[in-house]
């Protein structure tokens, strides 16, 4: 079996799971919605660690690690994540969050002095240059709600890179503790159960602090609820466990490639919901961002 292809149908997920989150998102606001979201993922993956029970693998210090990189990486990157989405609407927002890979390059180059040059440096530009012209082109006036644009676009951009950057943070942090050899014998579904459990931990504690922010702008309702649960089921339960699968058998660059084209996957989405084609300089700042990836994984 061709594993790699597990990642490019992890992708096809996480670009539904995208459209999804853009209604209880915008009903409930960005921390009501991240607190129910990452309460249940942690339910789900707290649950398949304990069936698993390899708990006793992982050590105080690595625990340590795999929690702060969540709350970095999760509670501040998946907030900040839906919060522009909630600004930008999914696509604008995917491609935006697709950064993380320039980001986690120039990481690379600060703190394991790592090359950046040549084709990397290309891959980067391209990345920025898709998300430019996704922000700054492409809109009609009869465009569908979740293509407008809400608030100041500034504001949106920050929130934007700020979930890229957390999210290369928290994935960079790991990397000593990756490149062990003792990581081989760590359960990677208990380390994301730390992960996601330490994001709602600081989700709960932000709302029992009586923060406005914290506050649900509208009730939680069972239909909410039910795509909240879906969502993370689907992103998490079954994507990451196919991208486990992938990243496990299959090639590493290519599992990598295959997993960063949600912003061209959520295009043909988008036109099946909206009923609207999406337009050109929205297939070309996607196919950028697609190409920068792969430029910065291959070279």
């Amino acid at each position: 079996m061709n594993y790699e292809w597990l990642a490019l149908l992890a992708a096809a997920l996480w670009a539904c799971t995208s459209l999804i989150s853009v209604t209880p998102s915008r009903q409930l606001g960005a921390f009501a919605y991240s607190r129910w979201r990452m309460g249940l993922v942690s339910v789900m993956l707290l649950s398949a660690a304990l069936f698993n029970n390899q708990w006793q693998m992982i050590t105080l210090e690595q625990a340590g690690l795999f929690a702060l990189s969540g709350f970095i990486g999760v509670f501040v990157g998946d907030t900040a994540l839906f919060a522009c989405m909630n600004r930008l609407g999914p696509r604008r927002a995917s491609l935006l969050f697709a950064c993380h890979a320039a980001f986690s390059a120039f990481l690379g180059v600060w703190l394991f002095n790592e090359a950046l040059f040549g084709w990397s440096l290309l891959g980067a530009g391209c990345l920025f240059l898709g998300v430019a012209l996704a922000v700054a082109f492409g809109r009609k006036p009869d465009q569908h709600s979740w293509e407008k644009i809400s608030g100041p676009v500034g504001i949106a951009v920050a929130l934007g890179l700020t979930a890229a950057l957390c999210q290369s943070l928290g994935t960079v942090m790991l990397k000593p503790l990756m490149s062990a050899p003792e990581f081989s014998q760590i359960d990677p579904v208990a380390g994301s159960a730390l992960r996601m459990f330490s994001a709602f931990s600081a989700h709960w504690l932000l709302w029992l602090s009586g923060n406005k922010l914290a506050r649900a702008q509208n009730p939680l309702n069972s239909r909410l609820f039910m795509m909240i649960a879906a969502n993370g089921f689907l992103a998490m339960a079954v994507g990451m466990t196919l991208m486990l699968f992938a990243l496990r058998y299959g090639d590493v660059s290519v599992v990598a490639l295959l997993s960063s084209t949600s912003p061209v996957l959520v295009l043909p989405l988008l036109w099946i919901v909206t009923k609207q084609a999406p337009t050109r300089s929205a297939w070309c700042s996607a196919a950028l961002c697609v190409l920068g990836s792969a430029l910065l994984i291959f070279a």
